[in-house]
Parts: C-alpha cells; structure tokens; sequence
C-alpha cells in the first residue's frame, strides 16, 4: 500500500470517529435535557424539613405523606418573612383529595388524626390567620411540617396547595 493511501484511510477513518462522537455526543445532550425538564436537584435552606438535598420529580403521582416542592401563593405575610420572590417550598402532605380537615383550639386533624398545630403569631409578631377546614378539594393537598415554625396549610396564607402550584414530588437524599 503507498503512503498516499494509507494516508486517505486514516483520514477517513479520523472523520468517521469525528462523526460518530459528535452523534453520540449530540444524543447524550438530548437525553440529558429530557431528563432535566422531568427532575431536579433542590437544596433546602429551611429547617421546615430535616432534609438539606431533595430529589424532585416533576409530574410525579403525590400520595400523603410525601413531600411535594411547590410555588407558595404570594402574600403580604410571605413577602415579609421570604421576600418579594420567595423559593420554592418544601413540606409533608398531610391530606389529600377527599380527605377532612379540622380544627380545633389550633391544632389540625386531618381524617381525625392531629397533623400539626398552628401559632398565634409569626417569628416577627404578626397575627397568624388559621387556613382552610374541610373535605380536601380534588387536585389540592394540605401540606404540614414537622418543625414549630413551618410555614403551611395550617395558615391562610398557604392554605391548600393546588396542581399548579405543585413543582414535584421530592424524595429526601441528604
């Protein structure tokens, strides 16, 4: 074989290698950005959840007790405490479509079972309005926190958390 052919080999060898990765590499983006509308990677700031990394999946299937990421609804109250453009929250779903919720002397019920109980007044002073009572209407949630300050469903300002508010259903990973 001369050199001029061997030459014309590799070159053409060079470029379907070229090719072929770009290809794959292109592929690989695609997947990836597929991938990326449907999850995300949530860091918690708040001491709401015990949790600092969360795993959510968008458009995933909410049961109780998981913990959903959603856009809280704009308030007065939740401009003071988180800004003009507060994150993404974080909580437990406590009821879910059809289940019943009550009150009494503060403390919530979903289904008879006590879920959480409601303070007077906020870390800066303001009064606290109690959020929403009854059957849990479709597509809605009330979501609670573990922690004494959790800023939820047991006040006004959240109240129920609705289809499309919800962000994803998150799964603890740290």
């Amino acid at each position: 074989m001369l050199p001029a052919d061997r030459l014309i080999r590799s070159a053409s060898a060079r470029r379907l290698v070229l090719w072929g990765g770009l290809g794959a590499g292109a592929l690989a983006l695609s997947s990836l950005a597929a991938f990326a509308q449907g999850h995300a990677l949530m860091i918690n700031v708040s001491p709401s959840l015990p949790y600092w990394a969360v795993w959510v999946t968008r458009g995933a299937p909410v049961h109780r007790g998981d913990i959903i990421l959603f856009d809280p609804p704009a308030s007065p109250l939740l401009s003071k405490h988180f800004g003009a453009e507060p994150k993404p929250f974080g909580k437990r779903v406590s009821g879910v479509p059809g289940d019943i919720v009550t009150e009494q002397n503060r403390t919530y019920f979903v289904n008879g079972q006590a879920v959480a109980k409601a303070k007077l007044t906020s870390r800066l002073g303001e009064p606290l309005a109690l959020g929403p009572t009854g059957r849990v209407p479709k597509s809605c949630y009330f979501v609670t926190s573990e922690h004494k300050d959790g800023f939820d469903s047991r006040y006004a300002a959240i109240g129920w958390i609705c289809g499309p508010r919800i962000l994803g259903v998150g799964r603890p990973i740290l």
